[in-house]
């Protein structure tokens, strides 16, 4: 038998996560307590006598309605993987021959190496790097000289998720859209005291948070993309620029503070994760791990979201009191929101968008009904978290005049608000080791509970408004599944099937918390899965749905694992899924965070249907400390998000542990980097 991959990484934090990522990006949230202690069915203990759905999901590229009861939907049966043109690899590495459309490499190795890895015959730049200028006026990055009004001008710090759209009349020219998850005091400044930081660092940090727009010139030859400095669509959103609160709880008495009293106008946006682009094209950014920016919490609200009843790490409260929950108990119900950003409009006040339900939002990708009408899925990022859906009730004007622009832009302000609940068809068989059920595979149905239509409540209990701004506390009621930490979530352009990164969650079956059930097979789950869904009827709009795990992560050669049938021996090992992406053949490309196998975080693709499903290849590793994020796969490149380089414990600014991106003797910044073939060619073609 072949040995396991060597576990270099011994650190306790969850994943592969240094300590310092966890201070600063999620406020320690793997230390505190589980904020979900409610006592929710789980999936082990709702099993009914469900209709087998073993061929529900199979290597189909095409989802056929069928006759089955309660209506549910059949995904056509297809050819089992089968090793076809094949070459043998070594044993735990891929084959590097062939390969499904799109995933034509050779699939780079596991590595710690301090720098972008990528596929032979392909190359790399940097596309931005944080402190780069890109509006009238700003000035270069200096390390030494950083002020908060500089930052305000320049790109943000951790850059996440990522968007290009076009630009038209402009030859050769994208938007750029990036999100500015969170900073990391000790990487930034030199001598951080982080019991005593000053007002121009706080303030630093609120100009380095939020969003940055930046048009970008592709390079006609290559895949090389360059930032255009003061185009008159740059712009920066921070932690003070003002939003607006649109959608059934605007207004709300749970949403008002002393400064605003309407309770409709929010300050900044903060922690900004990952996201989606909409047909309609704007931008939805996820609100994610909000609560570690408010001091003083104490209600049992504020502990279901995770809000600490001391100081907060970066100390804000001391130099504005909103961050005070003493002062302004409201103030924190403004975050945790899906934010709406057009990037094409300058001058407009970007929404947060309260129909789509407060939690911590990984992210937010709508599809559209055969009617027109959006549907947005959306993944809650905390351990024992649910996944919900939102189902508007308009329909998306097509054209860019200003009528339809304008009624775009109420589209995700009227609709319907659901919860995911899933069933296994295998019961008594999951025992927390990731063993395969008799079935071979670990699959299900569910259904989507409907928490509120507009200012309708469908909650017990609970007013519309409370559902809205408690949604975790509405899942509760209703009981909802409680997930290995849902992140992104985004439907296949070609199928309409929905993929779901579940990251990891060391806490399953660990002391009183759940333990493994059919979705979440595993017990101390430190490798994560990938769950796929096909909605009854291929309807997004269906309250039903079926399931599977697509991937079970970790090691190939640890029997725990699965990658859709494909033969392990042949594929890239793979940790902690989180976002994801599709490219033009319809392939599902993840990027991970906390790589808990030892190697560096990197981007993999995988194949979804075919002969090939579930052929998964390394793509690229990122540098010591960083984490992949913001995928995004076009036809000649691949873009990156390089998060938080450097971030080892121990490591600061005087004693840096990366020297990525600008080599020795240069601060370690966040960037995004592009990557393309050095022949011009399509990526993995």
């Amino acid at each position: 038998m072949r040995k396991l991959l060597p576990l270099l990484n011994t650190t306790p934090h969850a994943g592969g996560r240094s300590a310092l990522t966890c201070r600063y990006r999620c406020g320690d949230a793997c230390f505190h307590e589980v904020p979900n202690t409610s006592e929710n069915e789980y999936v082990g203990d709702v099993i009914a006598s469900a209709l087998s759905r073993r061929s529900m999901m199979r290597a189909a590229a095409v989802v056929t309605v069928a006759a089955a009861a309660g209506g549910a939907a059949v995904v056509q049966g297809a050819t089992p993987a089968v090793a076809h043109g094949h070459k043998p690899g070594k044993p735990g590495s891929p084959g590097t021959f062939g390969g499904a459309r799109g995933l034509r490499f050779a699939p780079v190795a596991p590595n710690t190496d301090d720098k972008v890895t990528v596929p032979e015959g392909y190359t790399q730049s940097v596309v931005i790097r944080w402190g780069e200028p890109i509006l009238r006026g700003a000035p270069a990055f200096d390390p030494d000289k950083q002020s908060a009004k500089a930052q305000a001008g320049q790109f943000g710090y951790n850059n996440d998720f990522l968007s290009l759209l076009p630009l038209r009349g402009e030859r050769g020219r994208q938007v750029l859209v990036a999100n500015h998850e969170y900073t990391d005091e000790v990487l930034m400044f030199k001598g951080y005291d982080s019991e005593n930081p000053t007002r121009e660092q706080v303030e630093i940090a609120w100009a380095a948070h939020g969003l940055s727009v930046v048009v970008v010139q592709e390079e006609y030859r290559s895949g090389k993309l360059s930032p255009v400095t003061r185009h008159p669509l740059n712009r920066r959103l921070t932690a003070t620029t003002e939003f607006e609160l649109t959608g059934p709880a605007a207004g709300s008495e749970l949403l008002r503070t002393g400064a605003d009293r309407s309770g409709t106008t929010v300050l900044g946006t903060l922690n900004n994760c990952a996201g989606g682009t909409t047909p309609w094209g704007t931008i939805l950014s996820g609100e994610e791990n909000f609560n570690q920016y408010f001091a003083n919490g104490s209600s049992a609200t504020d502990k279901r979201y995770g809000v600490g009843t001391g100081a907060t790490e970066r100390k804000w409260e001391r130099f504005d009191q909103r961050f005070d929950l003493k002062q302004e108990p409201n103030e924190v119900h403004r975050f945790g929101w899906v934010v709406e950003l057009d990037p094409y409009d300058p001058d407009s006040t970007p929404a947060k968008r309260t129909a789509l339900g407060r939690f911590k939002h990984e992210a937010a990708q709508p599809r559209l009904t055969d009617d027109g009408r959006p549907v947005v899925y959306m993944g809650d990022d905390e351990r024992f978290d649910y996944f919900y859906k939102f189902v508007s009730s308009k329909r998306m004007k097509k054209g860019d005049s200003r009528a339809a622009r304008e009624h775009n832009r109420t589209l995700l302000d009227e609709g319907t608000l659901y919860v995911a609940k899933l069933t296994g068809d295998s019961p008594g068989q999951i025992d927390g080791t990731g063993k395969l059920p008799n079935d071979g595979e670990f699959d299900g149905a569910g259904v989507w509970i409907p928490l509120a239509t507009g200012d309708v409540s469908h909650v017990p209990g609970m007013t519309a408004e409370e559902v809205y701004v408690f949604t975790r506390l509405a899942g509760d009621k209703v009981g909802a599944t409680k997930m290995d930490r849902p992140e992104d979530v985004e439907p296949s352009p070609r199928t309409g099937r929905v993929y779901v990164a579940l990251t990891n969650n060391s806490n399953r079956g660990k002391g009183d918390n759940p333990g493994a059930d059919e979705a979440n097979p595993r017990n101390l789950n430190k490798h994560g899965q990938v769950l796929e869904l096909a909605e009854h009827w291929d309807d997004p709009t269906s309250e039903g749905f079926s399931w599977r795990l697509f991937l079970v992560a970790g090691d190939p050669n640890d029997p725990a694992t699965y990658f859709a049938g494909y033969p392990k021996d042949k594929v890239s090992p793979i940790s902690c899924p989180d976002n994801i992406a599709f490219d033009p053949y319809g392939n599902l490309w993840l990027s991970t965070d906390g790589n808990a196998l030892g190697n560096h975080d990197g981007l993999f693709g995988v194949a979804t249907h075919g002969e090939r499903r579930g052929e998964l290849k390394q793509f690229l590793t990122v540098p010591t400390g960083a984490e992949t994020c913001g995928p995004i796969v076009q036809d000649r490149r691949v873009l990156v998000a390089v998060q938080h380089p450097g971030e080892v414990d121990g490591a600061s600014v005087e004693k840096p542990a990366s020297a990525w991106p600008d080599g020795p003797g240069k601060l370690v910044r966040p960037s995004v980097v592009a990557v393309y073939r050095k022949d011009g060619r399509d990526i993995g073609a």
